[in-house]
């Protein structure tokens, strides 16, 4: 768990510096499995609408736009099992 802890903080402190892969263990971790579409990993949340998790590869990096969307979206989640 201390791994996804790190990773998450790293994501906090800089978006634009996240591995794909570290990306793709957060998603997997809180929202499942993904489905995937061509490049694109799509994963599931209880709301409909934004904020949307699609990711996708870039050169072994994570799009800084990709990451601040995860970021709210676990904090949405946060905030509906907690509320």
């Amino acid at each position: 768990m201390s791994s996804i802890e790190n990773i998450y903080r790293q994501m906090l402190g800089n978006p634009t510096n996240v591995q794909f892969s570290d990306l793709c263990k957060i998603c997997d971790y809180y929202f499942g499995q993904p489905r995937q579409k061509g490049d694109h990993r799509v994963y599931k949340t209880p709301w409909k609408g934004d904020p949307r998790i699609n990711i996708q590869n870039d050169n072994g990096k994570a799009k800084a736009y990709q990451v601040r969307q995860v970021v709210k979206a676990i904090e949405r989640l946060g905030e509906i099992n907690n509320g």
